[in-house]
């Protein structure tokens, strides 16, 4: 008769290694080297998310990761990146040496690597890629839309998967449970009911079982790299080291309570805009420095370009040839001042020649801000940032809160870091198969119906 123990050995949950092991050294040169060591052990995993702060070359371990599923497999390879992304990336792949086919539909596709736009992943035959890059895989954050599932379902049985994004919030576990689905690791429900409990009435509210907080971070570190800068693995720093963010509140004047509801707080923001432009004019005037002016009603966006000679203004119904184009034109020095939402251009994107921003009008996600600052305050970016927030009397103070969610958001993901790292560090050198330990600690009562030979085999 089986032993409890021995059931429960057959019940561990394996993740074992999907792909193949290649020579640190045969690793483009130009890498550093916790990135040659995260490029070699997401080829080593076959699927699996490398979840890395902004600036720490994502987009360059990306593309030697679908470089060598190409040269592994010789079949091709499709990424997929946020509007304009795709064009930055392909910029940055020549710089290794490689190309990239800019796509829009399947029959764009050529042999080796291929990209589009998010927007495109209907136009193609995902059947016929041997591997898939998703860039800025945050997108997978709503585990009710439309295009999360489509992604799941699309690539289920692609041998080789790559995600990556920005660190997430430790505490969005739906986030964590999206890229492990799309990665074929465990669905989200199965880690919903293996780790958490539910909070209470709200379905979106899980916590951690008191117990298995530790046994999580694990899990996630068996597939999933978490980052915040080169030391977190055990490298050095060097040109990692982020220069000062330097937030400033400018509040206008004006009559009238302050709002204390977020109508009321709309309602505000609509009623003062001439005030607010106003002064983001003179800010962004005064100087002839590179400028990115982030806004969130249409009217802030007319009323800025036409207030700062020369702006660009990007918004929603701008089509997507006219959209791309602005974002790299400002990129490439061509456009001073951009104007935009952190809706249209708040992922992806790198500005590091900017330094200067102003946010014109908020919307309350803290993560559209957190990201819209981090185009232009990166790894690579040499000057201080000023960032200027811009509001009305009527509206209140936004930079205290903007700084107090930053430095919770900061704490949390220390903690993550600290909860992954030393099995992370170990991992990226060397591929191991991660296994569910389970050691019992008292002995357990067998019922006799169970010791019966009906169930002894």
């Amino acid at each position: 008769m089986k032993s409890y123990v021995s059931f429960i050995e057959s019940k561990r949950a394996e993740m074992q290694p999907a792909g193949f092991t290649v020579e640190r050294d045969s690793l483009h040169a130009s890498l550093f080297d916790f990135q040659r060591d995260l490029v070699r052990w997401a080829l080593q995993r076959g699927r699996a998310a490398i979840f890395a702060g902004t600036g720490l070359g994502k987009t360059r371990m990306q593309t030697e990761w679908a470089m060598n599923i190409h040269q592994q497999t010789g079949g091709d390879v499709l990424m997929l990146a946020p509007l304009a992304v795709a064009s930055q990336t392909i910029r940055e792949a020549a710089d290794l040496g490689y190309e990239i086919t800019m796509c829009r539909s399947q029959d764009d596709v050529r042999p080796g690597l291929n990209i589009a736009n998010y927007e495109m992943l209907h136009k193609f035959e995902p059947v016929l890629f041997d591997g898939v890059v998703l860039d800025e895989s945050s997108i997978l954050k709503s585990f009710t839309g439309k295009l999360r599932t489509e992604l799941i379902e699309s690539f289920a049985f692609t041998p080789y998967r790559l995600a990556c994004t920005a660190t997430p919030a430790p505490n969005d576990y739906m986030e964590i449970g999206n890229h492990a689905e799309f990665l074929g690791v465990m669905n989200r429900t199965e880690m919903l009911s293996m780790f958490f409990v539910h909070d209470g009435g709200e379905t979106q509210k899980w916590r951690l079982k008191g117990h298995a907080e530790d046994a999580f971070w694990r899990w996630v570190a068996s597939w999933g790299v978490v980052l915040e800068k080169p030391s977190d693995l055990g490298y050095p720093d060097d040109g990692y080291i982020l220069p000062p963010l330097m937030i400033t509140d400018h509040v206008i004047g004006v009559e009238g309570e302050p709002a204390k509801t977020l109508s009321q707080r709309q309602r505000a923001r609509r009623e003062t805009v001439a005030e607010r432009v106003a002064a983001c004019a003179e800010i962004v005037n005064a100087t002839d420095k590179p400028f990115l002016v982030w806004c969130d009603l249409n009217i802030e966006s007319e009323m800025l370009t036409a207030a700062i000679p020369g702006a660009v203004e990007v918004k929603g119904s701008d089509k997507p040839v006219h959209k791309e184009q602005a974002m790299l034109d400002f990129a490439a020095g061509k456009i001073r001042v951009l104007v935009t939402k952190p809706s249209i251009a708040g992922f992806g994107m790198n500005w590091q020649h900017c330094a200067d921003m102003a946010f014109v009008g908020l919307s309350d996600s803290f993560e559209q801000v957190f990201q819209a600052i981090r185009r232009c305050y990166r790894f690579g970016q040499t000057s201080t940032v000023n960032v200027h927030m811009i509001t009305s009397s009527r509206e209140g103070a936004t930079a205290e809160n903007i700084k107090r969610k930053e430095s919770d958001f900061r704490k949390m993901v220390s903690e993550m870091v600290q909860y992954t790292k030393d099995i992370t560090s170990e991992t990226v050198r060397q591929a191991d198969r991660d296994v569910a330990e389970y050691t019992p600690e008292r002995p357990i009562t067998i019922p006799a119906w169970l010791r019966s030979e009906k169930f002894a085999s």
